[in-house]
C-alpha cells in the first residue's frame, strides 16, 4: 500500500497523561531501554547499551542545538506577546547563516495573542542596556515572518537569543521553564544552534557511556538536522495524502557521506539483522544505527538525493550540457521515496551514495546544507539504516508511523509492553532500540 492511502486512526493508542515524563531522570544514561527485534521484547538501561550492540556498530547522532526560540514581550499596556521563531526565511541558505547575522534578521514566527499586537513594534531591553526589536514583515501561510533588529552590532542573533530567549519545552510538559532544562533539554554533544526541539533519542547518552562504547568500538559520527516545531505535531488529516509533511534543514560533512558510501561499497554493511541480533560479539559486524528518528531521516534522504542525481543523469543522458543537477532539484520532497522510480529499478545504496559524493566532489562542496522533507512510513524500504534508538512518541505523529515502518507494522506490542511495564514517554522519557525488521528493507 503506498502511505499516502494510510488512515492516521490505524496509528494511535491511549497515552495517559500520568505515562509522559515530564522532568529528566537526575542521570541520564539510568534511563530504560526497550529492545525490540525479531518479535522480542528485552529491557535494559542506556548504561548497558554496549551490551546490546555488537562491535564494529556504528552510531549517528544529531549534534543539533536547541536555540532560546520563544520570546515574550510586554506592550505599554501591559498585555504580553509571545514570538515562537520556527526558521529562518527563505533569503537564507541555512540556518547556521541566519543564526550568525548581525544587527538584523527576517524570521518565520508564531505569534501567541497576536490580536493584541496590531501595529507598531515590539521592544524587550537587555544587557547593557540594549534593545531587541521585533516588526511585523508579512504574514505567511500559518505564521509570520518577523523582522528582528538589535543594537549591539558585535552579537549574533545566536547571542541575541541566548539573552533574552526562553528554551522552549514541548507543551505537553505543562509546566513552565526551569533552570535545569537549560542544560538537560540538549544533548551532551550539542553544537550546531538551530532546533527548536531537541533530539530527544540523544537526551540519554553521558560521556561515560561513550566510553564504554568506544572499548568495544563502537564508534560514534554525527549529522545534523535542525529539529522544526512540526516534527512532533499531530497528523490532523484523516489520510496520509492530505498530510503535508514538514521539511527541515540537513547539514551533512561530506567527508562523513564518503566515509557512509565506502562502507558499502567495500561489503563490510549488512542487513541481515538477525546475524546482529543473536551474535552481539561478531568482531566483523558493521551495524550503523540512527540515534534518533532526525538522524534516520537524515542519513536514508543522503540515499534518495543519490538517487534523484542518478535519475536527472539518466533523464538527461543525451545532453552533455545538462548532466549537473541543482541542489533543489536533488532535495527530498515527501513522496519521493515512493514515486521516485519502481522499487525494481532503484539504485543500489552504494552507487546512490557514490552519485551523491561524486555530486558534491563536482560542485567543490564540503557540506551539504539542503532541507529535507522526507516522510518514513508502513511501505518505506530503508536503505542505509540497521535501527534506531529512540524515545517512545505521541499518537497520530508521523514519528509513530516512522517506528510502524522499520517494525514492519509491529509497533504495538512494543508499545503495550512500554505501558505495562512503566516506561515513560515522550521527550524526557525513556527509549528503545529497535533492530530493523527485515522484510522493511
Amino acid at each position: 500500500m503506498h502511505p499516502k492511502h494510510l488512515s492516521i486512526l490505524d496509528f494511535t493508542y491511549d497515552l495517559p497523561a500520568s505515562k509522559i515524563a515530564s522532568y529528566p531522570l537526575e542521570q541520564r544514561d539510568a534511563s530504560k531501554l526497550l529492545v525490540y527485534g525479531a518479535g522480542e521484547i528485552a529491557e535494559t538501561t542506556y548504561s548497558k547499551l554496549d551490551e546490546v550492540l555488537p562491535t564494529g556498530t556504528l552510531l549517528v547522532h544529531n549534534d543539533t542545538k536547541v536555540v532560546a526560540a520563544r520570546l515574550f514581550f510586554t506592550k505599554e499596556s501591559g498585555s504580553v506577546i509571545e514570538i515562537f521563531c520556527l526558521e529562518p526565511a527563505s533569503i537564507y541558505k541555512d540556518i547556521t547563516t541566519a543564526m550568525l547575522a548581525k544587527k538584523q534578521v527576517l524570521w518565520g514566527c508564531l505569534i501567541g495573542g497576536a490580536k493584541k499586537w496590531k501595529e507598531g513594534s515590539l521592544h524587550i531591553k537587555y544587557g547593557n542596556n540594549h534593545t531587541l526589536t521585533a516588526t511585523k514583515h508579512s504574514t505567511l501561510n500559518d505564521s509570520y515572518l518577523i523582522q528582528f533588529e538589535w543594537d549591539n552590532e558585535l552579537q549574533s542573533f545566536a547571542e541575541v537569543l541566548e539573552a533574552v530567549g526562553n528554551i522552549p519545552l514541548p507543551p505537553y510538559f505543562n509546566r513552565a521553564v526551569e533552570a535545569n532544562d537549560k542544560e538537560r533539554y540538549q544533548t551532551v554533544y550539542a553544537v550546531a544552534e538551530g532546533s527548536v526541539a531537541a533530539p530527544t533519542a540523544g537526551l540519554h547518552f553521558t560521556p561515560a557511556l561513550f566510553t564504554k562504547l568506544a572499548a568495544k568500538n563502537i564508534t560514534k559520527e554525527f549529522v545534523t538536522l535542525h529539529v522544526g516545531a512540526g516534527t512532533f505535531k499531530p497528523v490532523k488529516a484523516a489520510r496520509m495524502e492530505e498530510h503535508e509533511m514538514h521539511a527541515e534543514f540537513i547539514d551533512v560533512r561530506t567527508s562523513f557521506i564518503q566515509m557512509l558510501r565506502d562502507k558499502f561499497i567495500q561489503g563490510g554493511h549488512s542487513a541481515n539483522q538477525t546475524e546482529h541480533q543473536n551474535a552481539h560479539q561478531n568482531q566483523n559486524a558493521k551495524t550503523i544505527i540512527a540515534v534518533g528518528t532526525t538522524s534516520l531521516r537524515t542519513l536514508e534522504s543522503l540515499y534518495w538525493m543519490g538517487a534523484k542525481i542518478i535519475a536527472t543523469k539518466n533523464a538527461n543522458k543525451d545532453d552533455k550540457n545538462d548532466t549537473n543537477p541543482s541542489i533543489e532539484n536533488i532535495s527530498v520532497v515527501q513522496w519521493d521515496p515512493y514515486e521516485l522510480m519502481p522499487q525494481n529499478e532503484l539504485p543500489s545504496t552504494a552507487a546512490a551514495l557514490d552519485a551523491l559524493c561524486n555530486w558534491l566532489e563536482q560542485n567543490k562542496l564540503e557540506r551539504l546544507l539542503t532541507k529535507t522533507q522526507i516522510i518514513i512510513a508502513p511501505g518505506y524500504r530503508f536503505k542505509i539504516v540497521d535501527g534506531l534508538i529512540t524515545n517512545f512518541h505521541q499518537p497520530q505523529s508521523t514519528l509513530l508511523l516512522l517506528v510502524a515502518a522499520i517494525t514492519n507494522g509491529n509497533w504495538k506490542p512494543m508499545y503495550n509492553y512500554a505501558l505495562e511495564n512503566n516506561f515513560r514517554f515522550l521527550s524526557y522519557g525513556d527509549g528503545c532500540l529497535i533492530w530493523l525488521d527485515p522484510f522493511a528493507r
